[in-house]
């Protein structure tokens, strides 16, 4: 039989810890995805979780509060053109309970991106899903969205 001294199986569990640690740190997943669409993601996200988090009825007030993610064209577009129950973002008047963000395609020879803004209806009725598509495009270094369609 084996005599353990009590810092013997303190070093064991280190040394056993220290390798079960090295391995999973060195397995990773790869991030696949365009670094361009990458960053657009996170303007976008907080376009749509800023506006999701007000009422999506179009109106001054929640454009104002979301300009900073759009680009100028889309805001003075926005801005003249806003009448209605129809909300841009979501292209719809039957305004969706949640969203998440899907696929993204870099828009060859631009510095634009199209990403996929999955949009949920859920309660007792009903669960339903569409999508729209958001383009972004890289302006000075911030992207902001310039468009959004119910097709791609």
């Amino acid at each position: 039989m084996m005599n353990l001294s009590p810092s013997r199986p303190r070093l064991l569990f280190s040394a056993v810890f220290f390798m079960l640690f090295s391995v999973f740190a060195a397995c990773s997943i790869p991030n696949l995805e365009d670094s361009r669409c990458t960053e657009a993601r996170i303007n976008v996200k907080k376009l749509y979780s800023k506006h999701f988090g007000v009422e999506m009825k179009p109106s001054a007030n929640n454009l104002e509060d979301i300009k900073q993610f759009l680009t100028d064209d889309l805001y003075a577009k926005l801005s003249t053109s806003q009448t209605g129950n129809v909300d841009y973002f979501t292209q719809t008047d039957d305004y969706p309970k949640a969203f998440r963000l899907g696929e993204c395609a870099v828009v060859e020879g631009s510095d634009s991106v199209v990403l996929q803004i999955v949009l949920f209806w859920r309660d007792d009725e009903r669960s339903d899903q569409r999508e729209v598509y958001v383009s972004a495009a890289n302006v000075d270094g911030n992207w902001l969205v310039k468009e959004v369609k119910s097709e791609k």
